[in-house]
């Protein structure tokens, strides 16, 4: 609002909200941030300037030096107000981010109050009480239904033990009765020959031997030659 407005009463101007003001601080530090870029660039060629003609033209490098000297005062300013607008900018997110979170919980409490709104708690405790005096009921029936009341009630468990016993001992008797006896064990062979029977193999051998022996003597000529000269 201009000055003139506020001094006759003009029309109020209407406040931004968080977005569109963080959208402005956005706008203008990225301004800031071109134009930081720009001077920085301006103090480079400056300060060329001012090196070429240190020795030549002392009046164009003093001028360059003022000039950079201008500018690097720009540079901090800017420096400066960049700094303020990121503080700036931080709360207002942040504040902005607390307004969201704000807004949420307050339509959660709303939407929780209007579920609770038709509900009593007196009624929903007489209502758990209606319902864990019908599960004893059920509970009851149930019961009820799985007690063998005149099914099997004229048997005498005894009576079944007794019967019990009597199976199981028919069946060891059984087990018992049909065990196969072992079969008699016949005495092992003799190994060895009779003696008898060995002086009858050992003859036999010896007469084996003699006459293979007289015959491979009649077969050698040697032998046959001696025999003749003995002879």
């Amino acid at each position: 609002m201009s000055f003139f407005g506020k001094m006759f009463g003009g029309k109020k101007e209407v406040a931004p909200t968080t977005g569109e003001a963080i959208q402005k601080l956005r706008e203008t530090e990225n301004m800031l941030i071109k134009k930081q870029e720009f001077l920085e660039a301006k103090i480079e060629d400056e300060l060329s300037i001012a090196r070429k003609n240190a020795s030549k033209n002392k009046r164009v490098a003093l001028q360059a030096l003022k000039k950079k000297k201008r500018l690097e005062k720009q540079l901090q300013q800017i420096d400066g107000t960049l700094s303020t607008i990121e503080m700036q900018r931080e709360a207002l997110e942040s504040a902005n981010t607390n307004t969201a979170v704000l807004t949420t919980m307050k339509n959660a409490a709303d939407a929780l109050k209007n579920a609770h709104q038709h509900m009593d708690v007196d009624k929903v405790h007489d209502m758990m009480d209606d319902i864990a005096e019908q599960q004893d009921v059920a509970r009851e029936i149930s019961d009820a239904i799985s007690n063998p009341v005149a099914f099997g009630a004229d048997l005498d468990d005894e009576d079944l033990e007794r019967e019990l016993d009597e199976l199981e001992q028919e069946n060891f008797d059984k087990e018992i009765i049909g065990i196969p006896e072992p079969a008699p064990t016949l005495p092992e062979a003799p190994t060895e020959d009779l003696p008898e029977k060995a002086k009858e193999k050992k003859k036999a051998t010896t007469t084996t031997t003699t006459t293979t022996a007289e015959v491979g003597d009649d077969d050698d000529p040697v032998m046959k030659q001696l025999l003749s000269w003995a002879n």
